[in-house]
């Protein structure tokens, strides 16, 4: 009888453990834009990281190599750009995505939008005078990708006919542009910043230029996570909206950019004047909820470019209920 009872303690006791374990959310992020806040260290904010979920943070190139990620089970939630829910919806049949949160939205009136660099003595004023010349962007099929590609159709130029598009991951770009290796790159927000690259380069182009107001990344799952997981996704949606309150928070900023500086390894001052703050950085919702307007009609454009076959009405694929509960807690 006592051995019984022992077995059943035993037993008991590996069950609430296991019920009790964190879950590990594993977390797909390409640049410092789409990043979770809460690699960045700052304690106090992730009242919920260790207890309820833990993260494995995985870096990519861009968000195409998510979807096959996401596909075989290697990820859990990634921060899809706009150019890769339909690729995914329709070359992956990956239709039990869902859009659960916005990362950050890129040409809001106000903001920041992406930007497109030549030398400083590049004779390259215009789109067109791209024709016969070479571009570089992060990655095929991702939302910087798209934009350059729908910039050229716009203006009657073909991408890989009269424009060269060259894949290089972004701390190379800038690299790839001085040896004039390309003639045109996409760069990070940090590198536009730097005084440094500001004295040899020149902007050429913006994202809003092409594509207007875009819903540039978005926090996706499939719903097989969400349905398993949806109590500690949603406090991890907490946590990163209280890390966003925070930072944005203007008595916060020095501290902020003091955090990304120690982070990335590069000077203050690259994060100083513009870092998720108005009118410097990116639009973040403060609630987390992404402009599927917006989205709906940057892959309406996708498909009139004809990047994509189909149709697609997001709608059908967001689940916002996560990141609504996850804001109303902070209310």
């Amino acid at each position: 009888m006592r051995s019984f009872v022992l077995a059943c303690t035993i037993v008991l006791v590996a069950a609430v453990s296991a019920w009790a374990a964190p879950v590990t959310l594993r977390v797909g992020w390409v640049t410092i834009a789409d990043a979770p806040l809460l690699m960045y260290g700052m304690t106090g904010l992730a009242q919920h990281e260790g207890v309820t979920y833990s993260l494995d943070l995985i870096h990519f190139q861009g968000s195409p190599p998510m979807i096959t990620a996401l596909a075989t089970d290697e990820v859990d939630l990634v921060g899809f750009g706009f150019s890769s829910l339909p690729l995914a919806v329709e070359n992956a049949g990956m239709q039990d995505i869902r859009i659960i949160a916005d990362q950050f939205q890129d040409g809001v009136p106000g903001y920041y939008s992406n930007v497109f660099l030549v030398l400083k003595d590049s004779p390259l004023r215009t789109v067109a005078d791209l024709k016969g010349h070479s571009a570089a962007t992060n990655a095929a099929g991702s939302a910087i990708d798209m934009t350059l590609r729908a910039l050229l159709k716009k203006n009657g130029l073909e991408p890989n006919r009269d424009v060269t598009i060259v894949e290089v991951a972004f701390p190379n770009m800038l690299a790839m542009l001085k040896d004039h290796k390309v003639d045109v790159t996409a760069a990070l927000h940090e590198a536009v910043s730097d005084p440094d690259v500001q004295a040899y380069t020149r902007a050429i182009f913006t994202q809003a230029d092409a594509l207007g107001r875009t819903q540039m990344a978005m926090l996706c799952a499939r719903t097989s996570t969400i349905a398993k997981d949806r109590a500690a996704i949603i406090d991890y949606l907490e946590d990163e909206l209280r890390a966003l309150r925070w930072f944005e928070d203007p008595a916060h900023h020095d501290e902020a950019v003091e955090i990304f500086a120690k982070f990335t390894k590069r000077p203050a001052s690259t994060y100083a004047g513009w870092l998720l703050s108005k009118p410097g950085d990116f639009y973040h919702d403060p609630n987390g909820v992404p402009d599927l307007d917006a989205l709906q009609h940057n892959i309406e454009t996708e498909r009139q470019l004809g990047f994509i076959k189909a149709d697609l009405d997001v709608k059908n694929y967001a689940d916002l209920s996560l990141v609504e509960e996850a804001a109303r807690r902070l209310q």
